[in-house]
């Protein structure tokens, strides 16, 4: 090393806590930020560690003062008496209704955004405020002339009153269209220079660019498909129609509650919903950071 320095006429630099040690340094108030995650992530997550304990307690055990924070004696009696019941059915019920809901305003909601972000016509901005108007309406507001239409239709009980009518989300239109006006428009049209029709343009295009929001849609829509009690209470009518949601709210007593029953039937009910949002994390975090950086 002497003779290195001889020879370049420089010293060797010793090594010394300057400013990159002082920056990997974390920070008080950096510190003090990811406690306060933490202790937020452990609150909400909370609710869901009380229902999958209480999920293999006895009913005395369950609703104990001062409550058990860990089964000491977990049983599965609760999953026996909850499997009595048409679970089965019923969860298929919430998984194929919320599905289909899924794919459907997926689908609608990116053809329609596409062709209000891009599309040129006569009352394509009165069409996009109806969207937005139709935002603000509560859905116990149109309930009744929607019973009405379903009931004409013989569509009460049945998938398609479940279904049909939750496609035509207009939070999905909005958010695709959003979205859609980042494509580049000098893209729209150098596909069609080539030749591209339109049904290719948007399978083949703008429906890769779309992914991410997508993605985040995709959860939106399935999440409040399958928790939507109201609508579904009022179209079905049987028990075999039932969705998870309804046939778990039936396991209430009249004057007894089976709160071990009920957790059961919750923490089964929030795996599907915890599945899609994984299989579509990648997508929707892409998206929240795409938007970011675009906007």
């Amino acid at each position: 090393m002497m003779f290195f320095s001889k020879i370049t006429g420089s010293r060797p630099r010793p090594l010394s806590s300057g400013t990159n040690l002082r920056k990997k340094t974390p920070s008080i108030p950096s510190i003090l930020a990811n406690l306060l995650l933490v202790l937020l992530a452990l609150l909400f997550l909370f609710p869901f560690y009380w229902i999958v304990t209480g999920a293999f307690k006895v009913q005395n055990v369950a609703v104990a003062i001062p409550p058990q924070w860990f089964p000491e004696e977990p049983t599965l009696d609760n999953f026996r008496a909850l499997f009595k019941n048409p679970v089965w059915r019923w969860g298929f019920n919430s998984f194929f209704v919320a599905s289909s809901e899924m794919i459907g305003v997926c689908l609608t909601a990116s053809m329609a955004g596409y062709v209000l972000a891009k599309k040129m016509f006569p009352g394509r901005k009165l069409i996009f405020i109806l969207f937005v108007s139709a935002m603000a309406l509560p859905k116990q507001v149109i309930l009744v002339p929607l019973f009405t239409m379903l009931a004409d239709l013989n569509w009460i009980d049945t998938y398609k009153g479940l279904i049909l009518p939750a496609i035509g989300w207009p939070f999905g239109v909005f958010l695709m269209k959003q979205f859609a006006q980042t494509i580049p428009s000098e893209l729209v049209e150098a596909a069609k220079i080539d030749g591209c029709s339109e049904v290719r343009l948007f399978a083949t295009i703008i429906l890769p660019l779309l992914k991410p929001a997508l993605g985040a849609l995709a959860i939106f829509t399935f999440i409040n498909a399958w928790n939507d009690y109201f609508s579904q209470l009022i179209i079905t009518r049987s028990t075999p129609m039932m969705t998870l949601p309804l046939g778990l709210a039936t396991l209430q007593g009249e004057y007894t509650t089976p709160y071990g029953v009920l957790m059961a039937g919750a923490a089964l009910a929030s795996l599907p919903m915890i599945t899609i949002f994984l299989l579509f994390q990648k997508a929707f975090t892409q998206g929240i950071t795409m938007g970011a950086v675009k906007g």
